[in-house]
């Protein structure tokens, strides 16, 4: 069957909600656009909030082989999805490896993706934590900017409580298995826990503190939820006033995936 591979803009869902604009409501008018005679059926995309590569599949059998290849490479520790993301701040190591526990926490009415430093054998046991992995490697720096490959990998998504349901329902997780890195919102809470969120991050970059221009990690019941605060020098450059600064996207783009 054809595969088609397509860009995504930030800030479009794979689903929607009847009459919103997503990836799949798209898919019948790209079709026949495209003159292709078979449904097309998402493979892999990124989370709504990122950019990026979108692979499509007109024929089942494919779609299944390529869910089930993805898969497989993660579990054999592989890492055939790549990110690229621009930092806020550069990196101390060129590259290097981010571990952590993640796991949901209710904060308020909204379920966080929260790091757990010291995972439990327990809670891995019961999934309520995931063992994550991302790698990364620092491409170029200017500015106080990093541009950074990052390639992440882990194993299954965690057990969500029910009462996390409705509030997972309204936050900004992927709304399809395949739009996402290997657990939601990983790389983001990755790149804190390296003292260098990614530009745009208005929802985990307020974890990342400074004091004298140093970064220092705060936890995140402590750090709320705001716009990302960026210097002057750095808002200058990009062209953009305080005010506009809310809408400034994730930089956060899924650039290369590896296929059998």
């Amino acid at each position: 069957g054809a595969l088609l591979a397509l860009s995504k803009p930030p800030g479009l869902p794979v689903l929607g909600d009847h009459g919103d604009l997503s990836l799949s409501g798209l898919l019948p008018a790209l079709r026949r656009r495209l003159g292709i005679p078979a449904e097309l059926h998402v493979v892999k995309a990124p989370a709504r909030e990122c950019s990026g590569l979108v692979l499509l599949s007109g024929c089942h059998r494919a779609t299944e082989q390529l869910h089930q290849f993805f898969t497989d490479a993660r579990r054999r520790g592989q890492f055939p999805v790549t990110y690229r993301t621009i930092t806020v701040g550069v990196p101390a190591e060129a590259e290097g490896e981010i571990r952590a526990g993640l796991c949901w926490q209710q904060q308020g009415d909204t379920a966080m993706v929260v790091p757990v430093p010291s995972p439990g054998p327990r809670s891995l046991a019961r999934k309520e934590v995931k063992s994550t992995l991302t790698r990364y490697r620092v491409l170029g720096a200017a500015g106080g900017c990093a541009l950074l490959q990052l390639q992440p990998r882990t194993c299954e998504w965690p057990h969500i409580s029910p009462h996390m349901l409705l509030s997972l329902a309204w936050s900004h997780i992927p709304s399809h298995p395949c739009a996402s890195p290997a657990f939601p919102a990983q790389l983001q809470v990755h790149l804190t826990l390296l003292l260098c969120p990614a530009l745009g991050d208005h929802q985990h970059s307020s974890r990342v503190g400074r004091v004298l221009g140093v970064p220092f990690l705060l936890p995140p019941e402590a750090a709320a939820t705001r716009t990302q605060v960026l210097d002057e020098e750095l808002l200058g450059r990009l062209g953009l006033s305080p005010q506009q600064l809310r809408r400034l996207p994730l930089h956060l783009h899924l650039q290369q995936l590896v296929l059998p």
